[in-house]
């Protein structure tokens, strides 16, 4: 019999798990992961970026979460050794409307407590000089790391407190009875069982698949987005000298394609957000018919097309012909060309929507008297996942006392 038992072995799962087994050394905490290591992919397949909060309201859970990220996140990497660069970030703006959306984005950074410098365009030249722009704002509290190398570390230091965490697990089935939640899941082909007083998941792209094992109403899918990277070549490792990121459009929730500096010393270029046809698709062709089906069955999966359907034209158009893709990026950097655009793994977003084709931009949870799951963990959950996991700690307590 477990006290604490938690699905899921990305970067937010693995944090709970620690931070749980920290705060209750008497307690039997166990962590159940399907893939054979951690962080396989949400938390592995994004850009690496240490985020500052840029785009969160002043005040928000978003914007605490991830100011008191970055700082939790370095410490935690000082601690461990784990290798890290606190470059920052330039936002540029290649257009009159995004130097207003800059303004006031430049705002809300300094309402948020960050520390940014507005530039002009010469002075986005002098610190960038293969980037072009009408003029840009510089965010310093922005770093980038491997957050697979931070989640696999969480890990071994959960086991060496006492926590019990096993690989190759898949959950294949949940119940709950007034005294326990049990927990069915597959082992190299044979089923095992395990028992547990309370049972947290952080499922990610399953998270409303693991709601449904228990029975528990919910009006929200998880419809997954597919981000596409490409890499540069090795030429390019120098091309620019901090992140470069675009002025986002403030009606949509991706921030739009960037130019990452990534901790091994390469560029990669990316994401755009195309429809996904499959949660775990991450090669170049990628069809589930289960995840399509549940998708068609499912009325906020209709209303996010109709409501999005230009945008997501565009975004087709320019996942299908890689021209497309690069005049994105040649807005602000104009010397690259096609064959820069080297292939690179895509990463997939597990965005929660509701019934009424509204996407969920903040988190979302759903509970029973004996479970608590996190339906949804807003980005950059990467970056917030410490005090995240500090969050879900206090709420599981509050929910199980």
């Amino acid at each position: 019999m477990y006290d604490f038992i938690i699905i899921g072995g990305g970067i937010v799962g693995v944090s709970t798990a620690w931070q749980l087994q920290q705060r209750h050394q008497d307690k039997k905490v166990l962590l159940l992961e399907k893939e054979s290591v951690y962080s396989k992919h949400q938390t592995g397949h994004n850009s690496g970026v240490i985020h500052a909060g840029v785009y969160y309201a002043p005040g928000s859970m978003k914007a605490r979460f991830c100011k008191a990220g970055v700082s939790a996140t370095m410490a935690f990497c000082d601690r461990k050794n784990i290798p890290y660069e606190q470059c920052g970030k330039l936002l540029v703006a290649t257009t009159e409307l995004e130097v207003e959306r800059m303004k006031a984005l430049f705002e809300r950074c300094k309402e948020n407590g960050l520390d940014v410098e507005m530039l002009d365009a010469e002075q986005l030249k002098q610190r960038e000089p293969n980037i072009v722009g009408l003029g840009g704002f510089f965010v310093k509290d922005t770093a980038i790391v491997n957050y697979q190398q931070v989640t696999t570390h969480m890990a071994e230091e959960f086991v060496e407190l006492g926590g019990t965490a096993l690989l190759n697990h898949e959950v294949t089935g949940l119940m709950e009875s007034e005294q326990e939640v049990t927990v069915v899941a597959q082992h190299q082909g044979a089923e095992k069982t395990f028992q547990g007083r309370f049972l947290i998941t952080c499922s990610g792209l399953m998270a409303d698949r693991t709601t449904k094992m228990l029975g528990i109403p919910t009006d929200f899918q998880i419809i997954p987005f597919r981000g596409e990277y490409y890499q540069l070549p090795a030429k390019y490792n120098n091309i620019v000298n901090h992140l470069i990121y675009p002025i986002p459009d403030p009606d949509l929730p991706f921030l739009g394609v960037h130019l990452t500096r990534m901790i091994d010393g390469s560029v990669t270029v990316g994401p755009n957000a195309v429809q996904g046809w499959k949660r775990e698709g991450y090669g170049r062709v990628n069809i589930s018919i289960k995840d399509i089906a549940d998708m068609m069955r499912f009325s906020g999966f209709w209303r996010v097309l109709k409501n999005n359907w230009r945008t997501g034209l565009v975004e087709t158009k320019n996942s299908l012909w890689k021209p497309g893709y690069l005049k994105m990026v040649q807005k602000y950097c104009p010397q690259l060309t096609v064959a820069d655009l080297q292939p690179y793994p895509a990463g997939i977003r597990a965005q929660a929507v509701m019934k009424d084709g509204s996407l969920v931009h903040d988190f979302l949870f759903a509970n029973s008297p004996r479970s608590l799951h996190v339906c949804n963990a807003p980005s950059p959950a990467a970056t917030s996942a410490i005090p995240i996991g500090e969050y879900i700690c206090d709420k599981v307590e509050e929910i199980s006392r």
